[in-house]
Formats: structure tokens, sequence, C-alpha cells
């Protein structure tokens, strides 16, 4: 068992170069298929590509993953090693907050300065004149500066359909997630149980929604990626926020499955809290994606 002060030192593993095969396979994969749809190209292995990266990626989570937990079980890590785990969750949630900062700043960029100055405002009156003397700045932009090339959609998503829905589910998905992690402390396996499992309806109820949405977008309103700004900040902020509510609904997967294995104990159970960490961190993101994409 170990104890504090002492700290542990893995044996040598595999799964650092199976992760760096299997970034650079994804990344090539994704830089191809971005070539092959510029230049037009049908017949392309470019999404195999794609995918024999994303396996190895799952591959190697699942193994290094597995490797982690065995050690914890084993009484390996120290009080030590459990404050660097939770610094370590810490950045990368912090490196995601970093992320949707960005793509929040690129909306607030289009949206305050960018389609303004198209529009004549500030120092963009001169390219207003030449180019799109009849463009006015409107937001959601329904009408772009050349809408014969990049066809303006017919309508906005209604917030107060499956937006709100989604919203309610989310928000009540941190709540069962928290009965769950308060469960947990009292050692009540059956509720952890069934709040874990309500948690992961109710997010993948989310997911559900979230295609019926997309696909009503796309067929009924016209709002595609091609349809200008508005589509692209759309799906970009959306997209990239239903793939975290994905890694999410895995990670309390994997969670549950532990739990049924009888794995954690009310004062040693830090992969829970990490996973909640996380899901709750997804929801609040969407509560700032319901307000400045879909209602402001």
């Amino acid at each position: 068992m170990a104890t504090e002060g002492t700290y542990y030192v893995p044996a040598q593993s595999k799964w650092p170069i199976i992760a760096s095969i299997g970034l650079f396979l994804t990344l090539l994969g994704a830089g191809m298929m971005m070539n092959d749809m510029t230049a037009g190209v049908k017949d392309s292995s470019a999404h195999y590509v794609f995918y024999a990266g994303g396996l190895i990626m799952a591959w190697m989570l699942f193994g290094w993953f597995g490797n982690v937990i065995q050690e914890s079980r084993a009484g390996l890590y120290s009080a030590q090693m459990d404050r660097t785990f939770r610094w370590g969750m810490f950045w990368f949630i912090f490196s995601e907050v970093m992320f949707f900062a960005a793509l929040f700043g690129t909306l607030f960029y289009v949206r305050v300065l960018a389609v303004p100055w198209l529009a004549g405002e500030g120092e963009g009156a001169m390219t207003h004149e030449m180019l799109w003397p009849n463009f006015i700045a409107d937001w959601p932009l329904m009408v772009n500066p050349d809408n014969d090339l990049f066809v303006g959609a017919a309508d906005v998503v209604d917030p107060f359909h499956l937006p709100l829905l989604n919203t309610l589910l989310l928000v009540a998905s941190s709540i069962t997630l928290t009965l769950a992690h308060h469960a947990l402390r009292v050692n009540d396996r059956y509720k952890i149980k069934l709040w874990l499992i309500i948690t992961l309806i109710l997010g993948t109820a989310f997911l559900f929604f979230q295609v019926e949405e997309y696909i009503e977008a796309y067929n009924e309103l016209g709002l595609t990626l091609s349809a200008g700004i508005y589509g692209s900040t759309f799906f970009l902020l959306t997209g990239f926020h239903g793939a975290h509510v994905t890694l999410g609904a895995i990670m309390l997967a994997v969670m549950l499955v532990r739990v049924y294995q009888g794995h954690f104990e009310a004062d040693n159970h830090f992969a829970f809290e990490a996973a909640s960490w996380y899901w709750h961190f997804v929801d609040v993101v969407w509560v700032g994606l319901f307000i400045f994409v879909y209602l402001v």
C-alpha cells in the first residue's frame, strides 16, 4: 500500500507510442477528408485512415485507463498521486474552457465586428460600398453579402422547441448526477446505480434531440454549413458541444460499469468525481450556448 510521500513510477508502457500513432492517423485522415472535399474527390481512402486512427485511440484509452484502474485498485497510489490526478483533471477542463472560449470569441467577433463592418460600419465602409452596397447587417444573418453564392437559411431554430427541451434535460442530468455522487459518499450502492442510469438516459435523450434538431435545420430551415456565417458558427458551437456530451456520456457509462463491479469507496472515488466535473462543465457550456446561440 502506497503511503504519503511515495510516488508510484509505472513500468514501461506501450500506450504512449500507440496514442501518438492513433493521433497521427486521426489528424491525417481528417486533413485528407477536408482536402478531398475541397477538390471534389468522391472516392477516397481518407475516411478509412480517419476511422483507423479513431479505433487505435479507442483501444489506447481502453487499455491505458484499464492499467490505471488496476494500479489504483492494487493500492499503488498515494495521496500525493491523488492530488496529481486532481490537478491533471483541473488543467484538462481548463483547456476545454479555453477551447470553448475561443469558439464563443469567434461568435462575438462575427456578430459584433465582422458583420457590421461588411455593412459599412467603422473601417468597412469602403468594402461595403464597393462590394455589397445593399447588404444590411442583421443577426441571425439570413441574407448573406453574396447571397447568390451562399444562400442563407430560411429561418432560425426555434429556441423554445428542441433547444429548451435539451436545456431542461441537461440541467436535470446535472441534478441526478449530483444525487448519484451524494449516494456514493454515503455508500448507497442502489441509489448510485439508479441516479447514474437516469443521468445517462437524460444525456442520451439530449443527443437524440440534437440529431432531430439538425435534421430539422437541414431539411426544413435550409440551415447548413453552406448557409453562410450563421450556419457555420451554429454548427461549430453546437457540434463540438455534442461531441463533448458524447464523450461525457461514455465516461459516465464506464463509471456505471465500475459501480456494478464494486469499485469506488465513500472516501476514495476520484474517477467518479472527475467524470462528474466534466459532465457539469459540459452542462454549463450548454447554458451559454442556449443563451448566446439561440436566444440573444
